[in-house]
């Protein structure tokens, strides 16, 4: 089989070495300049960046192991070559030029992805699913058929499930091994393409078991998120294309009213927001263009999550999801978290896979409704059904044995001692809500040395109720910088050594001379504590209590409506406040400096 490979390149004319073509650990004289030449060579085929999540996901599988060369090469077919070059050079594995690829002898060679250049390799070939399965229909690029975005029939091919996919030019299967999850796939594919049937290899979802391994760390990725107690995490998730909940192809762009309303709606302290976007997204129109388009409701709070490391850790710590048709709701839901659907198109879905029984009957979105009620019931009336679950994977926990097993019977060599893992998910760096939008606050006395603080990031008015008072809160660092003139309070986030600063002291006392209107300007020194300035002058300082962790910003506004309502700080002085943000209550310490 590599022999016709190499015949194929010598019939191109690239027979000798091309542009950018190496010399080591493969080439020609490979064997003069490798420090360990006999290695079996294992071959990664990135087509893109989401094809190259599955393919980290397996990586694993091959460590610690002194005979297996890895190597790394992209087809070029795919639309979305961004972002490849800096993923591989992240990896350090090293990369072959495709045309050089195919024309290399290697012991395997595992896709995620499929691809007209795929056909051109003709050594042993797996290939794994990128996604929960194998659900969307897409036409191959040397057809007719619409691809995704434009009208489809049930004409379509099932991508990575149909002779269009699966089959070269003379009706033989391309792929050695056809790794599935589920039983059900298998079926699908026997009906579909039973030319292929023989190569399917049930061996579960390696993304799937990652994800049921780090759930027991759920409260640490909320932690990371900066998820309060009491606090819920909600979850914008867009796949890829026009239809989705991204894109603006189906006449109904729900996009740029959801995004300010969001922020608009749901108190800031009560609800923390984050977006996990598909990777063709974020490479398709560029990292810096989306965050230039959501730029408001990042600054007014909004996480954008990492696409290839932070999304599953998103997820597990998510209480509701906002979604669409793509597989990371489906992984939502098999997770059992409520899942409310921004977009749900069938027509690019395969109708005999699971996704779209659950795309067609789970909850819907209504724009035109109030969103924070929509949300609120979904989590009171959500009872998680055991069907996502049961078909991401028939053998869940088991894709590491079942993977690396069936690798190295493709090369041809004993598995390494010892069991097979995956790698756990990490501990993302501690990403806590930056507002830097103005914040308009309100506040009520429910008892005795307590006060109810509700922030909003707007832009929208915020929905004031009776007797509450208001004030705006805005960060120094605003771009809205206008509205410092008219703030009432003014706070900002430090270290309380930082010497730009000079102290909390000094930057308090200069922040009250510099804007005759603020009342109070708060440095905000921790997670847990602020130092504060009153107009008359009075230096206090509030450290959370006991079981307090919401924004210190929160407590300075608290002092604020305290003092704005007449009362004198030296009532809390070794009594401190109770402040509350929706249900939750935070013991506040207020001491004089």
């Amino acid at each position: 089989m590599v022999a016709r490979s190499h015949e194929r390149v010598r019939e191109a004319g690239e027979g000798v070495a091309g542009a950018g073509w190496i010399r080591v650990p493969v080439g020609d004289d490979a064997a003069r300049w490798a420090t360990r030449g006999r290695t079996r060579k294992v071959l990664l085929i990135v087509h893109n960046v989401t094809a190259a999540t599955r393919l980290l996901d397996v990586l694993p599988l091959f460590h610690d192991d002194l005979r297996v060369q890895l190597l790394a090469t992209c087809p070029g077919s795919s639309a979305f070559r961004a972002g490849i070059a800096e993923l591989l050079a992240d990896t350090g594995v090293p990369v072959v030029p495709w045309e050089q690829a195919i024309g290399t002898p290697v012991a395997l060679a595992v896709s995620a992805s499929f691809g007209g250049q795929l056909r051109a390799f003709s050594g042993v070939l797996a290939v794994l699913s990128h996604g929960a399965g194998y659900t969307k229909r897409l036409a191959t690029p040397d057809t007719r058929h619409p691809t995704v975005g434009e009208r489809r029939t049930r004409s379509d091919p099932v991508f990575g499930l149909s002779p269009e996919w699966l089959l070269d030019e003379t009706g033989k299967p391309i792929v050695d091994a056809l790794v599935l999850s589920h039983p059900e796939q298998y079926e699908r594919l026997r009906t579909a393409c039973p030319e292929a049937a023989p190569a399917a290899v049930l061996a579960g979802d390696p993304c799937w078991d990652r994800l049921l391994a780090a759930r027991p760390f759920r409260e640490r990725y909320r932690r990371a998120l900066g998820v309060g107690r009491g606090q819920r995490l909600l979850v914008l998730n867009s796949t890829w294309n026009p239809e989705s909940l991204f894109g603006d192809g189906d006449g109904d762009d729900v996009l740029p009213s959801l995004l300010p309303r969001l922020t608009s709606e749901f108190p800031a302290d009560e609800y923390r927001l984050a977006a996990v976007l598909h990777p063709n997204i974020w490479h398709g129109h560029g990292p810096g263009q989306l965050r230039a388009w959501l730029d408001r409701a990042r600054r007014a709070g909004l996480a954008l999550i990492d696409p290839l490391e932070g999304w599953r850790q998103a997820l597990i710590a998510a209480d509701a999801v906002i979604g669409d048709h793509g597989s990371v709701t489906y992984y939502a839901a098999a997770l059992g978290t409520p899942v409310l659907l921004g977009a749900a198109p069938l027509a690019g879905l395969a109708p005999e896979a699971p996704v779209h029984a659950f795309v067609r009957t789970a909850p819907r979105l209504d724009p035109s409704l109030p969103l924070r009620p929509q949300i609120e019931q979904l989590l009171t009336r959500h009872r998680p059904s055991p069907e996502p679950a049961d078909f991401v994977s028939s053998v869940p926990g088991e894709a590491a044995t079942r993977l690396r097993h069936l690798f190295y019977d493709l090369i041809g060599i004993p598995e390494p001692d010892g069991p097979a893992r995956l790698e756990p998910l990490l501990l993302p760096l501690y990403e806590p809500a930056a507002h830097s939008v103005p914040l308009s606050v309100l506040t009520r006395f429910p008892g005795s040395r307590e006060v109810a603080v509700t922030r909003y990031a707007g832009p929208h008015p915020a929905p004031y109720a009776t007797g509450e008072a208001a004030h705006t809160a805005v960060n120094e660092d605003t771009r809205e910088v206008d509205r410092l003139a008219i703030a009432d309070v003014v706070f900002r986030y430090g270290s309380a050594d930082d010497p730009r600063f000079g102290s909390p002291a000094d930057w308090t006392a200069e922040v009250l001379d510099r804007h005759p209107h603020c009342a109070l300007a708060a440095y905000v020194t921790g997670p847990r504590a602020c130092v504060v300035r009153t107009r008359a002058g009075t230096l206090l300082r509030l450290v959370a209590g006991p079981g307090a962790d919401a924004d210190p910003a929160v407590y300075a506004s608290a002092l604020h409506a305290w003092l704005g309502a007449g009362k004198a700080p030296q009532e809390v002085f070794g009594r401190g406040l109770v402040v509350r943000t929706g249900a939750t209550a935070h013991p506040v310490d207020i001491s004089r400096m």
